[in-house]
């Protein structure tokens, strides 16, 4: 039978609650460490612990996470992810909400401190904000919390920020009200984690101004963002130019700095694979780029890769390329540069001839030849399975309405004469002209014979239901 510990500090809670050790980061639903069944019955609050532990062996941070629906939690004075940081918060919220409500009871029906496991050291790592005895922490919905609410121990909310990093993002009421989705380091595309590894090439942190000292702060996977077409260049309605469209703010981010960081983080990387793959990604965001600098950043991005092909060391290629030198940022003598212009690499030694390794080429080629082969061989089947579904569905119902036409015709042939006829007649007229629209509208579905492409905007959208974009 497992040990009691009672909650002497919890304002008479109830001696029957069973106070089990817990693990730092760990989170659940209901007693003994949220409420149940409050303020209606089936209502059911989830509660999770930080990271810290005092010396009496108690966390230091707990979150008390209310039901959804209660009243009250869309307000500005609400928390991000609608989460109860402190006990005088949730008093007071309780207290302006429900005003006839018992608090006293409230809390005493479960226990605010949680037990941490035995064998867990006290957590002196991770440093939360100090509040006084009147501040109240729900106010203040931009400060740093030392918890993932995604559960990720590498999040970057836990990491030190440097001193550019000084305004707070936004919360958001979508994909920031998921239980499990952090905006530090949840992929606001596939929410997946995102990774730090390599100075975090991989991925890209929105920095748009959304409100006054707030900005949007959602990250997403480079990778995920190309394939979505929110990344590199893209034509049509959003118009991207090695730019990055964000999803939930709707603003765009200039990739090319992001991109010409590429070549300072891969001095840093032992393996070339690493250096490839990074470079390799550089390409893609690049790839199309009316921009002078970012084609001559690309240029230099591809040059890079082609001599690491042909056999260059990373330590040769790092040291005798001054292009490479300025597009990371590194001068001369070592010092960081701001900016990088078309100006200064005019005034950069060339290079010499590159040299090139045809058979590699022509295989590459050959690869994304079959690559656009594939895809086209996909597409074409898929528009095939659509065209046969929606022509044998046309087909079925022209074959109703001939067998409807039949006996109504063989019904009119039995009357000899009286109103009956007439209607019948009636009936067997509409029924002519309601087959004749639909042996049109069959004739026009059969203008995919030409492929989609030919196939006349509305024919596509109104037989087969397609959203054409311009």
């Amino acid at each position: 039978m497992e040990s009691m510990d009672i909650d002497q500090s919890n304002r008479g809670a109830s001696p029957r609650l069973v106070l089990k050790p817990v693990d730092p980061l760990e989170s659940g639903e209901g007693l003994p460490y949220a409420p149940e069944n409050w303020p209606n019955p089936g209502d059911t609050w989830h509660w999770k612990v930080g990271p810290r532990v005092s010396g009496k062996g108690h966390f230091k941070d707990r979150y008390l996470f209310p039901p959804k629906h209660l009243p009250g939690l869309d307000t500005e004075t609400m928390p991000r992810n609608k989460v109860f940081r402190s006990r005088r918060s949730l008093e007071r919220y309780i207290r302006h909400t429900f005003p006839g409500a018992d608090v006293p009871k409230f809390f005493a029906s479960f226990s605010w401190t949680i037990p941490c496991r035995d064998g867990i050291m006290p957590q002196k790592q991770v440093s939360l904000p100090v509040y006084s005895s009147d501040e109240d922490p729900m106010l203040d919905i931009g400060c740093d919390i030392a918890v993932c609410k995604a559960g990720n121990g590498k999040c970057r909310s836990l990491m030190p920020q440097s001193e550019a990093e000084t305004l707070p993002t936004m919360p958001c009421d979508i994909c920031c009200g998921e239980p499990k989705f952090c905006s530090d380091c949840c992929c606001i595309l596939c929410c997946k984690f995102i990774t730090l590894e390599h100075g975090g090439y991989s991925y890209i942190k929105c920095e748009a101004l959304v409100s006054e000292g707030h900005i949007c702060g959602h990250v997403a996977h480079v990778k995920c963002a190309l394939r979505a077409s929110m990344a590199g260049t893209i034509r049509g309605s959003i118009g991207l130019d090695a730019e990055y469209y964000c999803r939930r703010c709707d603003a765009k981010k200039d990739l090319v700095p992001h991109v010409s960081k590429f070549l300072g983080i891969c001095q840093s990387v032992e393996y070339q694979g690493d250096v490839e793959e990074i470079l390799n990604l550089g390409t893609c965001i690049l790839r199309g780029s009316q921009r002078d600098n970012a084609k001559e950043l690309l240029n230099c991005i591809e040059s890079t890769v082609i001599k690491l092909k042909c056999g260059t060391s990373l330590e040769d290629l790092w040291n005798n390329d001054n292009r490479l030198a300025i597009w990371s940022g590194i001068s001369a003598n070592g010092e960081a540069k701001d900016n990088v212009t078309l100006e200064s690499l005019q005034d950069v030694t060339p290079i010499g001839p590159i040299p090139f390794n045809h058979e590699a080429e022509m295989h590459k080629i050959e690869e994304e030849i079959n690559e656009v082969l594939n895809a086209l061989r996909k597409a074409q089947e898929s528009e095939y399975q659509i065209a046969e579904g929606k022509l044998h569905a046309q087909k079925e119902c022209l074959g109703d309405l001939y067998r409807q036409l039949e006996k109504e015709k063989s019904e009119l042939s039995r009357r000899v004469s009286g109103a009956d006829v007439n209607s019948l007649m009636t009936i067997v007229l509409k029924r002519l002209d309601q087959v004749r629209k639909e042996v049109t509208k069959l004739r026009e579905m059969e203008e995919v014979a030409k492929g989609f492409g030919r196939t006349p905007r509305g024919v596509l959208e109104e037989y087969f239901h397609l959203s054409i974009e311009d």
